[in-house]
């Protein structure tokens, strides 16, 4: 525990449950135009935060699985997600095994690169595909607000493109077009894909959650 977080309020705080920077900046972007009245923790504070076996079988599954974890780890309530890109042609995958597709977990690059290569070999499939996003809350006994388990869900349609485009992004980012935009997402501002991602869907479903359990209710 650093000295940072021994001076914080365990009753006011949340501890983002991931390893990812991409997603830590995202979250922490969407809560901060919230405003919410809560600290923001991470890995910064928690450096020896264990890694979560993601042994269910659905993101909703994942995102509690992570959770629960970080938040029996931390004592602190803990905010998790569980996201991947479920395209239409290849029966939904690669879903949840999306950031271990090539085998390698979180090589964003090799990823992409086996997921085009898939499309490829069918010849000229439907592109269409989705990001889907569970996002858990969960709250320890300890809390003032009490034990809770939380689950929100979001999605974000549209289709593959045959080359990676942008970089602003991570992930599938670069070859995925939302529905009604003619860039990637990885091309996309991040208050352009802030406004629009399955991941803030799921966090603006599961912030007023939040808000009730943490900002307001916390002593």
């Amino acid at each position: 525990m650093t000295e940072a977080f021994a001076a914080i309020d365990p009753a006011k705080s949340i501890v983002l449950a991931t390893r990812n920077l991409g997603k830590v900046l995202e979250f922490e972007r969407i809560l901060e135009a919230a405003k919410i009245d809560i600290a923001v923790l991470g890995l910064r504070d928690f450096p020896d935060m264990p890694d979560v076996d993601e042994t269910g079988t659905t993101f909703a599954e994942n995102a509690l699985l992570k959770a629960h974890q970080i938040s029996e780890y931390t004592g602190l309530p803990a905010l998790a997600d569980d996201s991947g890109l479920c395209v239409d042609a290849l029966g939904r995958a690669p879903g949840i095994f999306s950031a271990r597709w090539s085998g390698v977990h979180g090589n964003d690059e090799a990823n992409l690169k086996k997921v085009l290569s898939e499309m490829k070999e069918l010849g000229n499939p439907d592109r269409s595909a989705r990001f889907r996003c569970a996002v858990a809350l969960v709250i320890p006994e300890s809390h003032p607000a009490g034990a809770h388990e939380i689950v929100r869900e979001g999605e974000m349609t549209g289709g593959l493109v045959f080359a990676p485009r942008g970089t602003n992004g991570f992930g599938y980012d670069p070859i995925f077009q939302p529905t009604g935009y003619t860039q990637t997402s990885a091309e996309l501002s991040s208050e352009e894909k802030d406004a629009i991602s399955h991941r803030a869907h799921a966090l603006h479903a599961i912030l007023p959650e939040v808000t009730r359990l943490i900002a307001l209710d916390a002593r």
